[in-house]
């Protein structure tokens, strides 16, 4: 279990570079370009998926998995994600007109623990350290 809590702690740390490179880029596209924030979200998040992916391939789980079979898994994953995102921030935006930012927040927060889980069983399987 402790091993367990410390592969979410860094999971969780990377994904919060992920996460701000999502951001930064949601922000910049609405703020600074115009974009529509679904759209801006969904390009934000393949954004972080890109960081993510390196970073928990090294660091969190430690994968002994080749490329060739953890990174089409991976982005399977993140394709499924990135659809949870765009879908929770279509009905929270255009559903519920919250403001876009508190919508990713939640919308980040739902997409956590499938990402982890799903990372974590499929994507690196039995390499997960």
């Amino acid at each position: 279990m402790k091993a367990l809590c410390a592969q979410f702690a860094r999971f969780g740390a990377i994904g919060a570079v992920g996460t701000l490179t999502h951001y930064a880029l949601l922000l910049a596209l609405v703020q600074a370009a115009g974009v529509d924030a679904v759209a801006a979200s969904a390009l934000g998040a393949a954004a972080g998926a890109g960081v993510n992916y390196a970073l928990n391939y090294r660091y969190t789980f430690r994968s002994a998995r080749r490329h060739r079979e953890a990174l089409p898994r991976f982005l399977a994953i993140a394709a499924a994600g990135l659809a949870l995102n765009t879908f929770l921030m279509w009905l929270l935006v255009e559903g519920l007109r919250l403001h876009y930012f508190a919508a990713q927040l939640v919308a980040t927060a739902g997409v956590l623990g499938w990402n982890f889980l799903a990372n974590r069983h499929w994507t690196f399987g039995k390499d997960a350290a």
